[in-house]
């Protein structure tokens, strides 16, 4: 059985591991962004480098979730900052308010119709390669007599 001060040091070691890989991440992100051509957050390069650490299970999820968990339940006051930001240039906010909001309103309905199309291309009906024509046709009259009984199973609903 374990003594308490021996949980006690094994906790404090993992938040301080955890907050160690999360740092590092994000020290590597900076420098990465620093030397590329084009400019990239460095948190973001940081974010994508933890990211593929963990993708490719180089280091363990239970190493990072300790101290990913404690920034997550305070994440509130990490918006702090840039609301104290938002309030001191209220001004200048205000009077850009409309390209603001268009360019908003724009990217959003960008973004859906994007989406819009390459879910459409994604679900699409496709041929089968080097299916004989008439196995094709089948699958196609089978899949009519799904969509029609899911159309019938809607009605009686």
């Amino acid at each position: 059985m374990k003594s308490k001060r021996a949980r006690v040091q094994i906790t404090l070691w993992h938040f301080l591991r955890s907050f160690l890989i999360l740092y590092l991440c994000l020290f590597a992100g900076n420098l990465i962004s620093a030397l590329l051509p084009f400019a990239v957050p460095g948190s973001i390069v940081g974010l994508l480098i933890l990211f593929g650490l963990l993708a490719f299970q180089l280091i363990p999820l239970r190493w990072v979730k300790p101290g990913a968990n404690i920034l997550l339940k305070n994440m509130t006051l990490l918006f702090i900052p840039i609301g104290v930001a938002v309030m001191n240039y209220y001004d200048l906010l205000s009077q850009q308010l409309f390209p603001i909001v268009l360019a908003c309103v724009v990217s959003t309905f960008g973004v859906m119709a994007l989406v819009a199309y390459c879910s459409h291309y994604v679900h699409r009906e496709r041929i089968i390669v080097g299916a004989k024509p008439d196995q094709v046709e089948d699958v196609v009259i089978a899949k009519e007599k799904d969509d029609d009984n899911a159309l019938s199973e809607k009605k009686k609903c």
